[in-house]
């Protein structure tokens, strides 16, 4: 602990002093734990009656107070704090600090996160939040993976706990090639496979390899805010394609010198729609063309409940032009952080080196229990758990959705995923704040789907997450929806 000493009087009257500045500062906050007296003479070097004596002081003006067996600890409310803070408040004629000098890009980056670009949860979450992008965390076999992580953890050697490859962990990106090739056709090798924090980092290692300030980029209108704000802040000119129920309308592309693509062919987001074989096609066969590369974001294409299984766009891709980007939150769980990106050969150097220079590697532990966890069938065998669950759980939501709100809604992108839109007929767009606010009241959080448009929208819509919520939960959260609506 630093101690700023004055040099007034007696050594325990200037620790005492310190002590007490820092109490009345905040920087020792409330309740929290002094060091023992030992320590901090140690730290100080002071003699310990020293500090004794400066504790005792703190003490007896009722700054701290000492608990037998654990310690002496800052009291809840110091005396006078407010009124003897040593912290100046600024006066009224005292100009505030310059802001500070930002890079284009700290510019761009501080603009897109004043709007609200964070995926943490508001606090207190409501009872019935109707939250996308989720999995249900009480699903997740939490004891293997403790074992699997003991064990690992027991195991690991000095060149364990040092810096890994900044590729991956071997057995990582080998068991990740080996997943993808036969659970989504996926075309790679363990080295093309890079493992990466989400994949918010793998659109950004995209950006950051791809595109020049200034150039043109193609997203997905609506689409995923992640692709539009890691884009622009990196100074792309972002310009948005429509879809409709096939995907992206990719005859848009016609004449536009785009040298990115961003798609969510399995699963449009927040859509639903599907890409059709055609358009796949044209997408490629359009990037070939025009040498430019299509980044395609599988980030739920393992929950498909009508029709076959999709093969991956990569799989289609015959001349190098699809990065293929995945994660295992939707699956496992958001905090994992760990994602991956399945490059062309002719980038993986310049995408490993961009890699170095971003982070230094994917945390190490994690992802070799990650392997383990995939290498013994454990990863599988709760992906099948959870497609049951999840596919009852969209069968709760749409039953309820047919059965409280009837003809008032119309509901899209039901048929894979872990979400819904719902447009409200009967809602004008001005009115969704207080229907939220309304739903609120109710304990129910609904998140409205006009984020996700670059114009504003001439009806209103949510987007019903149903993931992490159970069945009876999903029935009574839209029953009280119901409710808002009607008082609505």
């Amino acid at each position: 602990m630093w101690l700023q000493l004055d040099g007034e009087g007696s050594l325990y009257r200037q620790v005492y002093r310190a002590l007490r500045a820092a109490i009345l500062d905040g920087r020792l906050s409330p309740g929290s734990r002094l060091p023992s007296t030992r320590v901090l003479a140690g730290e100080a070097k002071l003699a310990r009656n020293t500090v004794l004596q400066a504790y005792e002081q703190l003490v007896a003006e009722g700054y701290a107070v000492t608990r037998r067996g654990a310690g002496t600890f800052v009291v809840e409310a110091p005396p006078d704090a407010p009124a003897r803070s040593l912290r100046p408040a600024r006066r009224d004629d005292e100009r505030a600090p310059e802001p500070p000098a930002l890079s284009a890009y700290g510019e761009r980056a501080a603009q897109r996160f004043a709007r609200g670009a964070s995926w943490g949860r508001r606090r207190p979450a409501p009872r019935y939040d109707f939250r996308y992008g989720e999995p249900a965390y009480d699903d997740f076999p939490h004891a293997t993976w403790c074992r699997l992580l003991a064990r690992r953890a027991r195991r690991a050697s000095e060149r364990h706990l040092s810096y890994s490859s900044p590729g991956g962990a071997p057995e990582l990106r080998e068991a990740l090639a080996d997943y993808l090739t036969r659970a989504r056709g996926v075309v790679c090798a363990a080295e093309d496979v890079l493992v990466v924090y989400g994949t918010q980092q793998a659109i950004d290692l995209t950006a950051r390899v791809l595109v020049d300030p200034g150039a043109p980029v193609a997203v997905e209108e609506p689409g995923y805010p992640g692709f539009r704000n890691a884009l622009a802040i990196a100074g792309a000119v972002v310009q948005g394609v429509p879809v409709d129920g096939q995907g992206m309308r990719v005859e848009s592309l016609a004449g536009e010198d785009a040298r990115l693509v961003c798609v969510t062919p399995s699963h449009q987001f927040p859509l639903g729609g599907v890409l059709s074989l055609a358009r796949r096609l044209a997408l490629l066969d359009w990037a070939a063309r025009a040498r430019a590369f299509v980044f395609e974001d599988d980030y739920d294409g393992e929950f498909r409940y009508d029709g076959r299984p999709l093969e991956s766009l990569q799989a289609l891709d015959r001349d190098g032009r699809v990065l293929y980007a995945g994660t295992v939150s939707k699956v496992m769980f958001p905090a994992l952080r760990i994602g991956y990106l399945i490059v062309p050969g002719v980038l993986r150097d310049a995408f490993l080196a961009a890699k170095v220079f971003a982070d230094t590697g994917t945390a190490h532990l994690e992802q070799r229990v990650l392997a383990d966890f995939i290498a013994e069938g454990a990863f599988e065998r709760h992906l099948r758990r959870a497609r049951v669950r999840n596919a009852a759980r969209r069968a709760a939501l749409l039953a309820a959705l047919a059965r409280e709100l009837g003809d008032a809604v119309e509901v899209v992108g039901a048929n894979a995923g872990l979400h819904v839109v719902a447009w409200l007929r009967d809602v004008r767009p001005a009115a969704l704040r207080e229907l939220r606010e309304r739903a609120a009241r109710r304990d129910v959080g609904i998140h409205p789907v006009s984020p996700f448009y670059a114009e504003p929208l001439p009806r209103a819509g949510v987007i019903l997450g149903y993931g992490a919520l159970d069945e009876r939960s999903i029935g009574e959260g839209v029953a009280r929806l119901a409710e808002a609506l009607r008082e609505l």
